[in-house]
């Protein structure tokens, strides 16, 4: 996901928030990685600042969110005892999507984006209006047979303006999905 957020135009894609596990010790340190290596190179792949668009949005923000979120699933969790640990990520949720109004998220499988995604389609679809609240998912490239649990909730339930896989035969097995190749 870092890979991908490196290559978006900041100009562009700002302000921005990373929402990382409580659990994820190396969440922060990469999201400032990412800051670092977006003003660095003017985003977007590298381009300089005199080629990049003009900004429909704010200036370059650069002290970025980062905002930790309990997990709702832990890796080898059981789904019984998972109901409450998802239903605590999913309050966490509610109160981020609510205080930052997301236009755009862009999101991968992991246990913490499943409730951020519920919280944000509620406060983007639900009466609320607060935000776009569009939602990019990207499964995962280890992904080569069969989509992850956060990646067949997501697509089932169409939850996912944009639904991405990384090899053809999963774009097969799921025709609402794109393939998008290698992403990095």
């Amino acid at each position: 996901m870092i890979a991908l957020v490196t290559k978006l135009d900041p100009a562009w894609y700002s302000p921005r928030s990373y929402v990382v596990a409580a659990t994820d010790a190396l969440g922060h340190r990469k999201a400032a990685q990412a800051e670092a290596a977006l003003l660095s190179e003017g985003g977007g792949g590298g381009r300089g600042a005199a080629e990049t668009s003009p900004s429909p949005s704010s200036p370059l923000d650069p002290q970025p969110t980062v905002i930790a979120l309990p997990r709702a699933r832990e890796v080898g969790q059981s789904y019984l005892t998972s109901v409450f640990t998802t239903l605590r990520a999913l309050w966490a949720a509610v109160a981020l999507a609510f205080s930052q109004r997301p236009d755009l998220l862009l999101v991968n499988g992991p246990g913490t984006c499943l409730p951020v995604v519920i919280a944000t389609k509620v406060a983007a679809l639900g009466g609320f209006g607060l935000c776009r609240g569009r939602v990019c998912y990207v499964e995962s490239i280890a992904r080569t047979r069969s989509l992850s649990l956060t990646g067949r909730i997501l697509y089932h339930l169409r939850l996912a303006d944009l639904f991405f896989v990384q090899w053809p035969s999963l774009a097969e097995r799921f025709p609402r999905a794109t393939c998008a190749g290698r992403l990095y």
